[in-house]
């Protein structure tokens, strides 16, 4: 099988073009760098998304094309890269290869959900990033609907390994380690992760097996614990007794709102609306139609974690 990957050289990228090359397909990527392959095995091809030449060159031959590139932070970026760029990928793979397989994410159903979400859940984008992969999505359903190839998104919710560029579990770690941790409301939030292993695994899976019905397919990959059970785990794992302290919600809120006038103040709105979610992603249609079922547990891979943390 012929494999080309946008986004290659990311956080998940890498792991897929790994699990590719392993299988024995060939891979090209995507990439803007000039620097030595990634891998010597696959075939990079230095680029741009704005590029319609080297968008033909990517796709030509190509059996799954994998869209995983993203700007997630640059304001003056999301919409060209994660919509424009997409439209103009979409363009140069129309009608010249198999199945498209697009990398969302659960953001799209808004930053902080009031109850479980599944698949047809209605979309709540809140931010700029997260606006902008709802609208590539959209222009994906587009063009399969439109007969132009088969196509899935697969929607994973915060994706970790011992890896990856964004530190905020690593910091949790830390936190629990020297003792500072403590539970914010009730005692009743979730935590949604998903390792990177199982994010490529689902990848996967859409890229290769047969799909129900024509069109474009959506599927949400997610794993979920409970938060004091998610502590308990990284307590176990770095050799500390298990926080206990809980404070009120509202007490807590007050305190992080004044983070934004102290650039290093730890606490911050946007951390403590992830350590009171009460939600959860649901992962049966994935799990019924393609036969998706997690290769690293959660407990397995925050305990990898903890080993790494520095």
């Amino acid at each position: 099988m012929i494999v080309a990957v946008t986004g290659g050289t990311g956080f998940i990228g890498r792991h897929l073009i790994k699990f590719h090359l392993d299988v024995g397909d060939e891979v090209r990527y995507l990439t803007r760098s000039t620097a030595l392959p990634l891998d010597m095995r696959a075939r990079p091809i230095c680029g741009a998304l704005s590029d319609k030449e080297i968008l033909d060159k990517l796709v030509d031959g190509v059996d799954v094309l994998y869209h995983c590139a993203a700007e997630l932070h640059d304001a003056t970026k999301i919409h060209e890269t994660n919509v424009i760029g997409t439209k103009n990928l979409l363009d140069a793979a129309a009608g010249k290869i198999s199945r498209w397989v697009q990398l969302s994410s659960t953001g799209v159903y808004g930053s902080k959900p009031l109850h479980d979400v599944n698949e047809n859940t209605p979309i709540n984008p809140g931010n700029a990033y997260e606006c902008s992969k709802a609208e590539a999505d959209e222009l994906v359903f587009e063009y399969a609907s439109n007969g132009h190839f088969e196509a899935v998104i697969l929607r994973p919710s915060n994706v970790y390994g011992i890896d990856m560029p964004n530190q905020s579990l690593f910091q949790l770690i830390k936190m629990v380690k020297k003792g500072l941790f403590f539970f914010i409301g009730k005692g009743n939030a979730t935590v949604n992760y998903i390792h990177v292993n199982n994010v490529v695994h689902a990848l996967a899976l859409c890229a290769t097996k047969p799909l129900p019905g024509k069109g474009c397919n959506i599927y949400i990959i997610s794993d979920f614990m409970r938060l004091e059970d998610f502590i308990s785990v990284i307590a176990s794992a770095v050799s500390v007794p298990r926080p206990r302290f809980h404070f009120p919600e509202p007490l807590i809120r007050l305190i992080a709102s004044f983070g934004r006038y102290f650039p290093k103040f730890p606490l911050r709105p946007s951390r403590v609306d992830a350590l009171t979610y009460i939600h959860h992603y649901e992962t049966q249609k994935i799990q019924s139609e393609l036969g998706y079922q997690h290769q690293v547990s959660m407990e397995e891979g925050i305990q990898e974690l903890a080993r790494h943390a520095k």
